[in-house]
């Protein structure tokens, strides 16, 4: 079992450098870091996890800045995005983001994607969220031709150009995982354009029996990572009996201090199941 932590790098908490470095230092093996671009303040979509939308959500950091940031002071762990709002991104611009993040870790990118959940957001980036599905699909698939082809074109419903140039590319090859992020609803999603399942806090006895299912519809042994993991030994125990590649704790935003309080706990965990 690989364990990594997963957070939201805010202006308040710890600086993507240090955390990147004490992950690193700790024996973790990866840092996946959370993406909004901004919060309306009129939102009607409801908070998935229930209640108010915690602060944290007002105030993410850039990606790819921040994990440029953890890259240029680690070299073993991965560094990726959980998760990238793709409905919210221009292909163009993201598949050189990945590629430059790939580059500049020498080959240490994860990209995790999503659909997201706040209309009134995506709405703001001109997608319309009865269709984002479709657009997350077709994205991910021309963001896949700029990263493999020397001359990438694309034709679709949502995502048309002509044949371009795109560099630089990825270090890995093909190009960096693509760890899809949802429920059962993205499935088929994973099957067709993803490298892993990146399950979101499904404690294990709901996630044997979807790894079960998501595999049949695959027809492969799709690798699973699941995100946010509580630290809680006797559930850690419960996800080692399941083929799970990877646990991410959850990390809550804070200052230095009580972030590498928080990282030294992870790590004695971790150390009890390698």
């Amino acid at each position: 079992m690989k364990f990594g932590v997963s957070t939201f790098l805010t202006d308040q908490g710890i600086a993507p450098a240090a955390l990147g470095r004490a992950v690193e230092e700790r024996g973790l093996d990866s840092l996946l870091i959370a993406e909004h671009t901004h919060i309306p303040v009129d939102r009607r979509s409801p908070y998935p996890g229930g209640g108010e939308l915690p602060k944290i959500y007002y105030r993410t950091l850039d990606p790819f800045v921040a994990l440029s940031a953890a890259a240029a002071v680690t070299g073993r762990i991965l560094l990726g995005t959980g998760i990238a709002l793709v409905a919210q991104r221009d292909p163009l611009i993201t598949a050189k983001e990945v590629a430059s993040l790939d580059l500049v870790s020498n080959g240490r990118a994860v990209f995790g994607v999503g659909v997201g959940w706040n209309r009134e957001e995506m709405e703001n980036h001109g997608t319309d969220p009865r269709t984002r599905g479709r657009l997350v699909d077709e994205r991910l698939r021309a963001m896949r031709e700029l990263w493999t082809q020397e001359k990438a074109e694309f034709h679709g419903e949502f995502v048309d150009f002509d044949p371009v140039y795109s560099w630089p590319k990825p270090v890995q090859r093909p190009h960096p995982p693509v760890y899809v992020g949802g429920g059962e609803a993205a499935f088929d999603r994973v099957a067709a354009l993803g490298d892993a399942w990146l399950a979101n806090s499904l404690p294990p006895q709901e996630l044997g029996p979807k790894i079960d299912r998501l595999r049949s519809i695959a027809g492969r042994n799709v690798p699973v990572t699941v995100y946010a993991v509580a630290n809680e030994p006797e559930v850690i125990e419960q996800y080692t009996q399941l083929d799970v590649e990877r646990l991410l704790f959850y990390l809550p935003t804070l200052p230095e201090p009580e972030t590498l309080s928080y990282l030294d706990r992870f790590s004695d965990t971790a150390a009890r199941f390698r």
